[in-house]
């Protein structure tokens, strides 16, 4: 298989902003795409993982989780990161509680006793959310519900808890919730590391050169969101739920930002630290071999 430059890739990306941000540049030919064509799937983050277990899609963002899953078939490209630098996946309950001073091994022990006896509503067992979860709690009992429905299932008593992602992060509190662990804060005291939560992906047997290109077209694409910055965020609030622009452009800079142009060690770091503790823990039951684009 020889560089064809008028190729066409299927990109998988969720319906985010951060997202949006990100591929604008490529939806709206704001650089130059070297002659490829890319076909924008837009599919929420699970789904996205389970289509790259098929090796559907040329391109996709899935959860360093499911990569785990996916090494035989793809390799991470060295931009299109969401990193949670100190911050990341909550777990919220319904009920407020009196707003007690604690230490922060208090906090998470008092975290630990609430959620062990309850059921959580997780997002998806391929996101890396519930495998930091796992990581923080061991095991607990869980339901499956789709993302943006995670909320309803804890008011409806459905669940005593739940696993938020995506724009939840930020609207929990008006929504009537209380956080009770911010699993990408206790990642960082942890182990002093980003917690890595997505990454991009590209199929193997694509052609090296071609891999390449499409590392440096989606790294200008993020170069000029981050330069274009209010343009591109205007691009992305079609995609924001419950979302106003100044809660979506905060959203945005929470996931689009140096690592997500290049992981770098620490980002390198975080990702092996991360597959090697599930691993060690017995949540993959293989080890990872994680490799990037070069």
């Amino acid at each position: 298989m020889t560089k064809n430059p008028t190729e066409t890739f299927t990109l998988g990306h969720s319906p985010d902003p951060d997202d949006a941000f990100m591929f604008y540049a490529i939806a709206k030919d704001k650089i130059d795409l070297r002659g490829y064509r890319f076909e924008h799937r837009l599919e929420d983050i699970q789904t996205l993982n389970e289509r790259a277990q098929r090796g559907e899609l040329h391109i996709s963002a899935i959860s360093i989780h499911a990569y785990a899953y996916v090494a035989d078939k793809y390799a991470l490209l060295p931009c299109g990161a969401s990193m949670g630098d100190g911050y990341g996946p909550l777990v919220i309950r319904k009920h407020p509680t009196p707003n007690i001073e604690r230490s922060t091994t208090n906090q998470e022990a008092d975290a630990r006793e609430s959620l062990y006896s309850g059921t959580i509503a997780i997002p998806g067992k391929m996101t890396s959310a519930f495998l930091a979860l796992q990581l923080f709690l061991g095991e607990f009992k869980f339901m499956v519900v789709p993302f943006d429905k995670i909320f309803d299932a804890v008011e409806s008593g459905r669940a005593d808890a739940g696993l938020i992602i995506h724009e939840g992060q930020l609207t929990y509190a008006r929504s009537g919730f209380e956080k009770i662990i911010d699993l990408g804060e206790w990642w960082k005291r942890k182990t002093g590391l980003p917690l890595p939560l997505g990454g991009n992906v590209v199929r193997k047997d694509i052609p090296p050169p071609v891999r390449r290109d499409i590392s440096e077209i989606i790294r200008e694409s993020i170069d000029y969101g981050l330069t274009h910055r209010d343009e591109a965020v205007a691009y992305s609030l079609a995609y924001a739920r419950d979302m106003n622009a100044q809660l979506a452009s905060k959203f945005i800079g929470m996931y689009v930002n140096e690592f997500t142009r290049e992981y770098g060690e620490t980002g390198r770091a975080a990702i092996r630290k991360f597959l090697a503790d599930a691993r060690d823990k017995g949540y993959i039951d293989f080890p990872v071999e994680v490799e990037f684009v070069e």
